[in-house]
């Protein structure tokens, strides 16, 4: 990909935050990747700094709600040097999107030349603190200026990046995790299966009331049976039941998480018994009471791998192996940190250097 290049001057360059404080989605790097979408094709990007844009207010996002994005990692290696989790996996998702909601695609090689460009000029921002990681978020928004509801013609798609610590502030400890069957997030037909902006949007009055009596997340249903598990706010989820690995089917109205497959990939590596079925809420809570109910955990590019302590459904809350992490959870998590970070041979390819 051919890049305009405009850098900040040395003395204009923020300060960078402490490794150790980072929390999530707090600092922002001091540049930024920009492409313009106009005439039926998209146009030279270009990195500049980071920066407001200036929208009409007739910008189609604002009306209809063209917006979707992406999440993934640069991790600053065992070697110094700055790696890559999956990340043409993560853009070839992006177009998915992009498909669902008549978005234009990206051209994923081109595409991520530009992050890998972007990255480069911002590698100080990296960070080497244990656990912290560059968070790149991809975004496009519909920008052309008109009432209606079509698709846009116009969009801008960028590029930011975040410095990282843990997702949640438990850390990698477990979370208390509420089911809600008063509200839902998607449903088979829609969306649900795109990183739209309006699915989170859809999700923040659940998360609400849920933090509000103590927990961390929430676990969706079905929409239709309001029994059939779906997944966590932020994350996929998996259950341990027996001698079985569950995990809800992509059945279209949840995401397909990169390290949802990552971990089917590397569990069934290892010769475990891995399902992707339908799996109700009901099914968990008789789990729990016969003893068959072993672990739970989320999976997701902030997180990586979340345990749960507990679940609360209609005002009965299980406990899930005793409030602890699991086994398999801080295996996978292990697993998938030192694969990350390079501390382990990446056998599956999905590790890119920079």
């Amino acid at each position: 990909m051919t890049l305009s290049i405009y850098k900040k001057n040395k003395e204009d360059l923020n300060p960078k935050p402490d490794e150790n404080r980072l929390g999530f989605g707090q600092y922002f790097s001091d540049h930024m990747f920009t492409m313009i979408y106009k005439d039926g094709g998209w146009q030279q990007g270009k990195i500049e700094p980071y920066g407001n844009f200036s929208l009409d207010p007739a910008a189609m996002v604002l009306h209809y709600g063209q917006a979707i994005f992406e999440g993934l990692k640069a991790y600053r290696g065992k070697d110094g040097k700055i790696h890559f989790f999956r990340p043409k996996d993560n853009l070839s998702r992006f177009n998915r999107s992009a498909s669902r909601m008549c978005m234009p695609e990206i051209d994923v090689d081109e595409v991520y030349a530009g992050i890998r460009a972007l990255v480069e000029i911002e590698q100080d921002w990296v960070p080497s603190a244990q656990g912290a990681t560059l968070y790149i978020r991809p975004t496009m928004i519909a920008t052309e200026p008109a009432l209606g509801v079509r698709p846009s013609r116009e969009y801008i798609f960028f590029v930011i990046l975040s410095p990282v610590g843990a997702y949640y502030p438990e850390g990698f400890n477990p979370v208390k995790i509420f089911v809600t069957d008063k509200y839902v997030r998607a449903v088979r037909g829609g969306v649900g299966e795109a990183k739209t902006a309006g699915n989170y949007a859809a999700s923040i009055m659940a998360a609400i009331e849920a933090q509000e009596q103590g927990f961390t997340q929430v676990l969706w249903l079905d929409a239709c049976d309001r029994k059939s598990i779906e997944e966590v706010g932020t994350m996929n989820i998996f259950f341990v039941i027996g001698d079985e690995l569950i995990t809800p089917p992509l059945s279209g109205s949840i995401l397909p998480g990169i390290t949802r497959d990552s971990v089917l990939k590397i569990t069934r590596e290892w010769g475990l018994n891995v399902v992707e079925r339908n799996i109700t809420i009901d099914e968990v809570m008789a789990a729990s009471l016969d003893g068959s109910l072993k672990e739970v955990f989320g999976s997701g590019t902030a997180a990586i791998i979340s345990p749960v302590g507990s679940l609360h459904y209609k005002d009965q809350e299980i406990v899930v192996n005793g409030g602890q992490t699991g086994e398999l959870s801080q295996k996978l998590f292990d697993d998938l940190q030192a694969i990350q970070f390079g501390y382990k041979e990446d056998k599956n390819g999905w590790v890119d250097l920079l």
